[in-house]
């Protein structure tokens, strides 16, 4: 089926798009709305032939049965030989979920109930502030979500480090009172490097100053003799299964900073909307199914027109976060080189997914965008109002600059445009022709607009399910499983043995290249 995508793909890219509005429903027809939200992907270059042929790649890749394998609990992570139930940690329906012939729900919804216990207490005080301790999905998930629902914040100041450079955990306690933090430490082992060794720092910052870190300190683990080793007692160990990915593990303990932020009700909104999204994902026809078309469209731009990124941008600064986010989810999920089958893949897997907020990027990497000899795809989000009523100017001159931004990438500006502009200033001859060069845009550069009523709990909920269940169909039909990573390990291992080698221990007998830059290091006094 690929070969049918490949050839409306070919012709694609002879496509104008703003001809394609000569028919005055495309914007109704290559749209589709759900819930608040309207997805607007009518600026690119599908056309009816081409979504159906993507519609019938779907089709014959099985996402329909491989979607509903994921949320009946079958073991469709194959090289781990587990289950993908991330989608469990919201459900919160009388809904059983089975796996191995148990069901799960009792144990996720009694965990969530001592959170909820846990989290009204410390909100009642004495913690003024809650540091958060993690790193890849236990950090970008709960910090993102923190940042993004900041309207709604009622709870102790959150603060995130990941990094295990010094810089990180230094700054963020610097100012700090340690007989009033809490600190959360989110490791699944208990054992992340990064991890742990910022915690000791945080242990010891506590003990310096005369307060026992123990009952400061919560963990997010599935190892609780390990948390108990540090003091932390059982009531303040949250866990999770192995059926829950890190980077799809802020619905649970993960997104206990989000729950102390906002509370156990909002957060409980949260899950409801990507809840809702779930459901929207299993039940909605494939026109209107927004993860589908999402995760099609993903596919048209990079496998199917041959674009290397996808640019998503946020006109939302509480959303800064969000490409950072989806960053990971996106190129940690289907960044592979093999199919399941454990065979090279016939063609790309994932995009680079980057990007920043507007307005602010509009004075950066857009004149890329804009006028680069690359094409790059964007994303565009924004929420049709904000929520500071007394600020609305600025938020409609901020829905006025996305808008704006798409409608420029699709339309562009003409050598004849330009010359207009460049002979009502003045110029003429040879340095008209020159001047007016240099403002053409070629445009015809595709976009998509995902608009919502409101950035809201429940909606941030649904963008994030949104995407994730976007990664899921593009690794379906692509072959590849979106829920191992093993690509992170290995410069994990190594940094093992450099280590050694930075303190001595042993002599740097790898690449000359790595035994210069050991000699420097330690001659620097590192």
């Amino acid at each position: 089926m690929w070969s049918e995508v490949e050839e409306v793909a070919k012709a694609a890219r002879d496509i104008d798009i703003t001809g394609l509005f000569s028919d005055p429903t495309r914007a109704e027809t290559f749209s589709t709305r759900f819930d608040g939200m309207l997805f607007d992907y009518s600026k690119t270059a599908l056309t009816v032939p081409a979504r159906a042929a993507l519609l019938t790649l779907a089709q014959a890749a099985g996402v329909a049965a491989r979607r509903a394998a994921m949320f009946a609990g079958e073991a469709i992570n194959e090289t781990e030989a587990r289950p993908v139930l991330h989608t469990a940690l919201r459900n919160l329906s009388e809904q059983p979920v089975m796996v191995e012939g148990s069901d799960i729900m009792a144990e996720i919804t009694e965990t969530r109930a001592r959170m909820a216990r846990f989290a009204d207490t410390v909100r009642q005080g004495p913690i003024t502030d809650v540091v958060n301790i993690g790193i890849g999905g236990s950090h970008l998930g709960p910090e993102m979500a923190v940042r993004a629902l900041r309207p709604y914040h009622d709870g102790p100041r959150c603060h995130f480090v990941s990094n295990v450079d010094g810089a990180d955990i230094a700054d963020t306690l610097a100012g700090l009172n340690p007989a009033t933090t809490l600190v959360i430490v989110a490791s699944k082992t208990f054992t992340t490097i990064e991890t742990m060794t910022n915690a000791a720092t945080a242990q010891a910052w506590m003990t310096r100053a005369g307060v026992n870190p123990g009952p400061q300190f919560a963990a997010v683990s599935s190892a609780a003799a390990r948390a108990a080793d540090w003091g932390i007692d059982a009531s303040a160990v949250f866990g999770f299964g192995d059926y829950v990915g890190g980077r799809y593990s802020v619905w649970g303990p993960i997104g206990l900073p989000l729950m102390i932020a906002i509370g156990p009700e909002r957060f409980k909104d949260f899950l409801r909307g990507a809840e809702a999204m779930d459901q929207h994902f299993q039940t909605a026809t494939p026109l209107e199914n927004m993860p589908l078309l999402l995760g099609l469209i993903g596919l048209w731009h990079h496998q199917g027109l041959g674009h290397g990124t996808r640019a998503v941008l946020p006109y939302d600064q509480r959303l800064a976060r969000l490409p950072a986010y989806l960053q990971q989810l996106e190129m940690e999920s289907n960044g592979k080189r093999v199919s399941m089958s454990g065979a090279a893949l016939s063609r790309p897997s994932g995009p680079v997914v980057w990007g920043e907020p507007g307005t602010n990027g509009q004075h950066a990497f857009y004149q890329l965008i804009h006028q680069g000899t690359a094409v790059v795809p964007c994303e565009f989000l924004v929420a049709a109002t904000g929520h500071e009523p007394e600020l609305a100017h600025h938020h409609r001159l901020l829905v006025a600059n996305c808008l704006a931004q798409s409608k420029a990438l699709l339309r562009g500006r003409s050598l004849d445009e330009a010359r207009a502009l460049m002979r009502d200033a003045g110029y003429t001859g040879p340095e008209l022709e020159r001047q007016a060069a240099h403002r053409v845009f070629p445009g015809n550069r595709p976009s998509t607009t995902l608009i919502y009523d409101r950035l809201t709990p429940r909606r941030l909920g649904q963008i994030i399910a949104l995407y994730e269940h976007r990664v899921f169909v593009e690794g379906v039909i692509l072959g590849i499983n979106s829920f191992d990573q093993w690509g992170v390990e290995l410069g994990k291992v190594l940094a093992v043995d450099v280590d050694a080698m930075l303190t001595g221990d042993t002599n740097p007998t790898r690449d000359g290249s790595t035994a210069a830059l050991v000699a420097f290091a330690r001659a620097a006094g590192v």
